[in-house]
């Protein structure tokens, strides 16, 4: 492995933590240090919405603080496919988040997968230009 290649690893890193990051602190607008303006994302196995980054990006600013108040994601281990300018890139999560259940108690609710995203260089450094969200396992 090269230093360009060591290199390109890590900013691929660094952008799976700026996600995690966005999503689990609430704040939405660092995702455009994740995505391209042209992003798709598709998170339909965890019961939401697929569509461009535009229109993903509000409905996770609606919709996650209403649903779980807090977040909070733990990455696993990372597969990197280089293949020049652009990366395929598949990282194993688990991410607990407490709700209030019907009666009132707190409930936890669980989602283990892998968050498998196109990515490409950018001028601005590497962003996904595509994120599937697979579910592989869900604990209510």
């Amino acid at each position: 492995m090269d230093l360009d290649e060591l290199s390109d690893r890590t900013e691929i890193a660094a952008v799976l933590t700026r996600y995690t990051r966005a999503i689990d602190t609430g704040d939405f607008d660092r995702l455009d240090a994740v995505f391209t303006p042209d992003a798709r994302i598709d998170y339909t196995e965890s019961g939401g919405i697929a569509d461009g980054f535009g229109v993903v990006k509000p409905w996770l600013a609606e919709v996650l603080p209403a649903f779980f108040p807090r977040r909070m994601h733990t990455l696993g281990q990372v597969d990197i496919e280089l293949a020049g300018d652009e990366a395929d890139v598949a990282a194993y999560f688990h991410n607990p988040m407490p709700m209030t259940a019907e009666d009132g108690s707190e409930k936890v609710v669980e989602f283990g997968g892998i968050y498998h995203h196109r990515m490409v260089r950018t001028p601005d450094g590497w962003r996904s230009r595509e994120l599937r969200e697979e579910i592989v396992w869900k604990r209510t």
